[in-house]
């Protein structure tokens, strides 16, 4: 939120589109600090819940390639941890649909994980998405390459992530996206043998797992 805030701040009053919103959970926090809310996801089961996080917002079942809104809707938009799930021959497309419907020299922040850390680790036993995270950082130097967008801000930094136990990391990664959940249930011993090998004890009890992030904030060139 920190990365977020200073991109759009004031926050309070502005209108941004959560792209990959998946269950409300960036929207209600947007929201809870004064803005107003838009998202949209595929998946429809995660919009019920969005709906109901965020009463106020408007959530929409589709796709980033073909955002519903007119041009020059939202002052930012924001991608959280959303672009490396959208596939790469449409990444593109993906931000310039984002660049479309913010306004001129608005903020289009991307926060992605990277294919490294403990998280990834354990993660890569249940879905590797080493291709699909690189594939992501590649279009971003694309674009900036391209001169179609403009970095404002970059930031890399250290997501640190306490989990009571193996079932609530499990839990969070499915939310995240619910395909996995028969790769839980098959590879349940891999899975396992890995949290317990990459997560670190707590000085509180529990287990930590540690997932590096690269933040983007980008701005499209008239």
């Amino acid at each position: 939120m920190s990365v977020i805030e200073a991109a759009l701040a004031p926050l309070a009053g502005k209108h941004v589109l959560d792209i990959g919103c998946g269950c409300g959970v960036l929207a209600r926090s947007l929201s809870d600090r004064g803005a107003r809310v838009a998202g949209i996801d595929p998946n429809g089961d995660a919009l019920a819940v969005a709906r109901q996080a965020v009463p106020t917002g408007t959530f929409y079942p589709v796709g980033a390639e073909a955002i519903p809104f007119a041009d020059r809707t939202f002052d930012g938009s924001i991608f959280l941890n959303s672009l490396h799930h959208i596939p790469k021959l449409v990444m593109h497309q993906a931000l310039r649909e984002a660049a479309r419907v913010t306004k001129p020299a608005g903020p289009i922040v991307v926060i992605e994980p990277l294919a490294a850390g403990s998280f990834f680790s354990v993660l890569r036993t249940v879905e590797d998405e080493t291709d699909a995270r690189a594939a992501a950082q590649e279009v971003i130097a694309e674009v900036l390459e391209s001169g179609t967008f403009e970095q404002l801000g970059r930031s890399d930094y250290l997501r640190r992530e306490r989990f009571a136990d193996l079932d609530e990391f499990l839990v969070r990664v499915v939310a995240a996206e619910p395909a996995r959940a028969a790769a839980v249930e098959e590879r349940r011993p891999e899975v396992e043998a890995a949290f317990r090998h990459h997560a670190h004890a707590a000085a509180d009890g529990g287990m930590i797992l540690d997932q590096p992030i690269r933040a983007h904030v980008l701005t499209a060139r008239a």
